[in-house]
C-alpha cells in the first residue's frame, strides 16, 4: 500500500468531505483530563476501537482546538461515551469559551480524570501516541479501566443533529 502525503488534484473539498460524514453516523463521547489543576474537556464524535488486544482507540482534535495544548501533554484521559439524554451536555462541552465544567454532571475518578455522570460507559487510558495528521492530530489510547451501564441507550449524532437508538431501529 502507498503512502498518500499532501494534498493532490483529485482531492475533494473540505465542504464536500464534510457533506460525506454528515450522512455517517457517529457515537459522541466526551474526552476529558487534569491539566494544570484543572478540569478539560470536549466533544468527540471521531472516537473508534482500534484493537482489542491490546485494548487501544484512538480520536482526533484539530490542532487549532482550545483543547489540545492540555492533551498534547496528557499522560491520561478519560472517554465518557454519552447516553441519549445528554445532548445538553454534548453541546456544552463542544462549546467553545465556557467553563464546560461549571455546571456539573460529571465527577473526577480516584486517578483524577473526569468522567460524566449517566454515560453509557467510560474508558481511562493512557496516552500511546500523538500523530499529526493534516490539520488535526490522531491521539491513540490505551484503556486501563472502564465501567459499562447495563441499560445504556448511546447518544449519536448524524446530519448536525443529535438522535437516539431504540429497540426499533434494528434491521
Amino acid at each position: 500500500m502507498t503512502a498518500v502525503t499532501g494534498r493532490t488534484s483529485a482531492a475533494i473539498s473540505p465542504d464536500e468531505f464534510r457533506s460525506v460524514f454528515r450522512g455517517h453516523p457517529a457515537g459522541v463521547a466526551v474526552v476529558a483530563l487534569q491539566h494544570a489543576g484543572r478540569p478539560v474537556g470536549f466533544t468527540a464524535t471521531s472516537v473508534i476501537s482500534v484493537s482489542a488486544e491490546p485494548p487501544l482507540l484512538a480520536f482526533s482534535l484539530a490542532s487549532s482546538s482550545s483543547s489540545w495544548p492540555a492533551v498534547s501533554r496528557a499522560r491520561t484521559l478519560a472517554v465518557s461515551f454519552l447516553a441519549y439524554d445528554q445532548a445538553d451536555l454534548s453541546a456544552r462541552f463542544a462549546t467553545s469559551g465556557i467553563d464546560r465544567f461549571a455546571d456539573g454532571g460529571w465527577r473526577p475518578l480516584d486517578s483524577g480524570e473526569p468522567v460524566i455522570d449517566g454515560a453509557v460507559a467510560w474508558v481511562r487510558a493512557q496516552v500511546v501516541q500523538r500523530t499529526a495528521v493534516g490539520s488535526s492530530h490522531l491521539v491513540t489510547l490505551q484503556a486501563v479501566a472502564h465501567h459499562v451501564e447495563d441499560a445504556g441507550t448511546p447518544l449519536v449524532f448524524h446530519d448536525r443533529g443529535y438522535h437516539r437508538l431504540g429497540s426499533g431501529t434494528r434491521v
